[in-house]
């Protein structure tokens, strides 16, 4: 599904053309310029001259029993790509480096009774957790995937936003997912929509959010494609996981469960089951908080010699004993990506 309704935003850039008058020497002043031709000077040969900017950069936070641990530093952490130990350049605890927040919002039949629960919950985490150099967009999906919000920084904005999402069962307009009956879920298609058309141009810490009972019927991608895409966005997923026990078709397909809990741990994030206690999304989104508070960013330019090749490399990141440690399992070497997160 590659028809994603999404509002074209063009930037207009003014351009300013300012006109020098040339002014004639006054008298007694610096003698004209001469117009001798230049004389080339030898500055050696810049083609010697090479700057590594293949930098990979890697958000993680870590806990122990105790909660979040809030002080560690570099030499307390290695870092492995394809089990290749990589030394670690830059090392810093990131609580004030921009963040890119897409909420993504189930809007299926499955979901109607929990759908005001969410809003509210969404509305409040994005009022607590914005700052003025913060973005964040809304998606809703159900039979079909649609912007309902794109980057703004005003929770208002993004409540009135939250609060104009409907349920959508399909009842008497049809399926887009071709399968005849007026029914579908496009989660897979909306994380590989948000993921690739959204995040995967923008720096600095970029997470989504699932508000959903993770069942998926009828998109075009896949849970592997959008994992790839969001691994490409370098693009960390938390799913909130709700159940609606009365909500309209009240049926799964699939491993939902499973599919979430392996969407969120490839790409750094978790699975907060909330069951059917609409009353604890609050406190999922508490948690998410907390953990955007306590990420680390850890830089290394990778041992690998086979530079933008675009294959997959995996990470795994190892600190003290008895911390877990929570990161995307590993990284495309595109050249394209290159500075993204710098």
């Amino acid at each position: 599904m590659r028809s994603f309704r999404l509002a074209s935003t063009l930037l207009a850039l003014g351009i300013a053309s300012v006109l020098h008058a040339q002014e004639a020497p006054s008298p007694g002043g610096p003698p004209p310029a001469s117009k001798a031709e230049a004389q080339p000077v030898d500055i050696g040969d810049l083609q010697t001259l090479k700057v590594n900017v293949n930098l990979v950069n890697v958000y993680f936070s870590v806990r122990d029993k105790s909660g979040y641990i809030t002080n560690l530093h570099k030499d307390d952490c290695s870092i492995f790509e394809d089990k290749a130990p990589q030394k670690t350049k830059n090392f810093t605890q990131e609580k004030n480096l921009p963040l890119t927040i897409g909420i993504l919002l189930d809007t299926s039949g499955s979901m109607q009774n929990v759908l005001p629960l969410e809003q509210q919950a969404g509305a409040e985490f994005l009022k607590d957790v914005l700052t003025p150099k913060d973005e964040a967009f809304l998606i809703s999906f159900d039979i079909n995937v649609n912007l309902l919000a794109d980057y703004t920084n005003s929770p208002r904005e993004l409540k009135r936003s939250l609060e104009s999402a409907q349920i959508n069962t399909g009842a008497g307009t049809g399926s887009v997912t071709g399968n005849g009956a007026a029914k579908g879920t496009l989660l897979f298609d909306a994380v590989y929509l948000a993921a690739h058309e959204k995040l995967r141009q923008e720096a600095g810490r970029k997470i989504l959010v699932l508000l959903t009972d993770g069942g998926d019927q009828g998109s075009q991608e896949t849970l592997k494609t959008s994992i790839e895409a969001a691994q490409k966005s370098n693009a960390i997923i938390y799913v909130i996981l709700i159940t609606d026990s009365g909500g309209f078709g009240n049926f799964t397909f699939g491993n939902p469960a499973g599919d979430m809990d392996r969407l969120s741990k490839e790409t750094g994030g978790r699975v907060i089951n909330v069951g059917t206690n609409g009353k604890k999304l609050q406190e999922a989104f508490n948690q998410i908080q907390d953990e955007l508070r306590t990420q680390y960013l850890a830089s290394y330019t990778p041992t690998n010699p086979k530079v933008n090749d675009g294959t997959f490399r995996t990470l795994n990141i190892t600190c003290q004993p008895g911390q877990k440690i929570q990161a995307r399992k590993g990284y495309y070497a595109m050249a394209d990506m290159q500075g993204k997160d710098d």
